[in-house]
């Protein structure tokens, strides 16, 4: 095994799966900030929900490209909580994924941004890991 830049790879616009008690898991868009990942959801989805009955939580964020043999995974865990949304952090978790020009975002990610937050319901979930596994698996691809 090998290190890894753990900030970089979690800077990527990678897609992360969340469990939550049930068990649930779903992918989620993420925003890796502050030593915590960042995830934005509200009343419209059954995660938050889950995450107000009960905080305990797991995300794994990896990549597995059997062509060049890089696999990599972060594993993180503990009690996610709910904060309000802020628009600033909403923009950069977006551009991450859809790019810095607002213009030729799909329509319903935009709302999130000038619609009042409050009023939505829109909220983030804050995960600032108690656990934090990371592996690099990557293996040398025979040619």
């Amino acid at each position: 095994m090998t290190a890894f830049d753990v900030d970089a790879f979690l800077q990527r616009p990678l897609t992360a799966r969340i469990a939550t008690n049930g068990p649930t898991v779903r992918p989620v868009w993420f925003l890796w900030e502050d030593g915590a990942f960042w995830v934005l959801t509200g009343p419209w989805a059954r995660l938050l929900g889950r995450v107000r009955d009960d905080p305990a939580v797991a995300l794994v964020v990896d990549e597995c490209d059997p062509a060049t043999g890089v696999v990599r995974q972060v594993i993180a865990r503990g009690p996610a909580e709910v904060v309000p949304f802020d628009v600033p952090r909403g923009r950069r978790k977006l551009a991450r994924y859809l790019g810095a020009d607002e213009g030729r975002w799909d329509r319903r990610f935009v709302h999130y941004l000038y619609d009042d937050p409050a009023e939505r319901g829109t909220v983030w979930l804050r995960l600032a890991p108690t656990s934090l596994s990371v592996q690099d698996l990557s293996y040398e691809v025979a040619r």
